[in-house]
């Protein structure tokens, strides 16, 4: 038995999808834990393509219960029609599993979200809009509404009409957005009680039985640790916690049950949205990273900031995160490449630093310190063994894992499934 938590080990959208739906082939259960619909997954499968956002990607294996935990905020909306998009194209569904604990977005959070970083103006945070922040507030005020209150047909009417009442005070009197209508909200909520009741099950203890009965479980993060809400650049982060401790509080279990940590990253860097981001390039190499890496957000569409590999980034992740292996993602897209940088520390007023600063205002002043070296020119989409690859990428791949402190387990070649070169496995 292995339980196996996978995280993302940048500001997200580091390829968590496929290096989950690899991992999943050999996970019995697939467990989500955390986000909502701001975070997208894409997975390649053969000449398909498919973009996740709430359920995990081992849902691709119709054998796999996959597991939506109690961290996680659910829109049933879009659940219901990421569900249907996958029944359409003959993907079954029948194993989806939701915690009830897992909190529900309504209607207002998406209007308060929209509302209330438009109120910010220059200082945006450059949220989804998706109504994250919003529910996960109402979490934390104990006002929310769960899924368990979702499908309780007596309580839920009267949960509704409490949260609206204030919340419609909220958006007349605050925001100057008309109040919200009660009954259009009862209806469409209670059928989307009635099309999810199938799926919620006590989702803590389904894994610790799965645990017991010694079968390996994959626990799938969401956006990135510099998003993390205690340990991300704050306050541009989300509103959650997408580190891997994260995996036992959204999902029910303790900290003694997981065996390792595996973080993914990227041969270089992006970001989406504000925030600093101390390699971003803005020149013709950031340009080129980005159209060979259609760095495009999944959820939003919004284009990635890009910028060569953070060691500082790494370090701090695998400490954060106790990463025992590190997946590195799209090395394919740096080909072509004169020369490649990796940042490994930063110079910080007058000084050198070698560890991620704490200050809300630090990382803004900090100049990357970089390493150089030559890039290649092979293609190496086709590469499956590690001998294979060209020199100068084994060379730069090496020192990657030199300045991050952790071993190099899975480097991904390309966007599909078999596009993958496994030195270690996690399991």
């Amino acid at each position: 038995m292995s339980t196996v938590v996978l995280i993302g080990a940048q500001w997200g959208d580091e390829g968590k999808g496929k290096v989950t739906d690899y991992l999943a082939e050999k996970a019995e259960i697939v467990v989500r834990y955390a986000g909502g619909n701001n975070a997208g997954h894409t997975v390649v499968v053969g000449d398909q393509t498919f973009q996740l956002h709430l359920i995990p990607s081992g849902i691709l294996y119709a054998d796999k219960p996959c597991i939506v935990g109690n961290g996680t905020v659910i829109d049933p909306e879009v659940l219901l029609d990421e569900l249907e998009g996958l029944k359409n194209r003959g993907i079954s569904i029948k194993n989806l599993r939701i915690s009830p604990k897992a909190h529900v977005i309504m209607p207002y959070h998406r209007i308060i979200d929209a509302a209330d970083e438009k109120s910010k103006g220059t200082k945006k945070i450059g949220t989804t809009g998706r109504g994250i922040g919003p529910a996960y507030s109402d979490k934390a005020s104990r006002v929310g509404i769960r899924v368990t209150d979702l499908i309780d047909e007596e309580n839920f009417p009267l949960l509704l009409k409490g949260a609206l009442e204030e919340k419609n005070r909220l958006l007349r009197d605050y925001y100057g957005i008309p109040e919200m209508d009660y009954n259009t909200i009862l209806k469409d909520y209670q059928k989307y009680a009635a099309d999810l009741k199938q799926y919620v099950e006590d989702i803590s203890v389904l894994v610790e039985e799965a645990i017991k009965e010694d079968k390996n479980i994959l626990f799938e993060g969401a956006q990135g640790t510099l998003l993390d809400l205690d340990h991300g650049t704050y306050p541009y982060v989300t509103s959650s916690h997408p580190i891997a401790a994260s995996a036992c509080l959204g999902t029910g279990i303790g900290p003694t049950r997981i065996n390792r940590v595996a973080g993914v990253a990227k041969a270089y860097v992006t970001r989406v949205g504000s925030g600093p981001f101390p390699t971003e390039l803005f020149d013709n190499t950031g340009d080129y990273i980005r159209k060979q890496g259609h760095e495009y957000g999944t959820t939003t569409g919004r284009p990635r900031r890009c910028g060569w590999f953070d060691a500082v980034v790494a370090r701090y992740s695998a400490r954060v995160n106790g990463l025992d292996y590190l997946a590195v993602t799209k090395l394919d897209v740096l080909t072509g490449l004169d020369t490649i940088k990796i940042c490994t520390g930063y110079k910080y007023r007058g000084e050198v630093i070698s560890e991620f600063p704490c200050g809300r205002d630090a990382l803004k002043d900090c100049e990357p310190c970089y390493e150089e070296f030559s890039g290649w020119k092979d293609d190496i989409s086709l590469v499956r063994n590690y001998q294979e690859l060209p020199d100068n990428a084994k060379k730069y791949l090496e020192r990657v894992s030199e300045v991050s402190g952790v071993p190099v387990g899975i480097i991904g070649v390309g966007p599909k499934r078999d596009q993958t070169i496994i030195l270690k496995e996690m399991y």
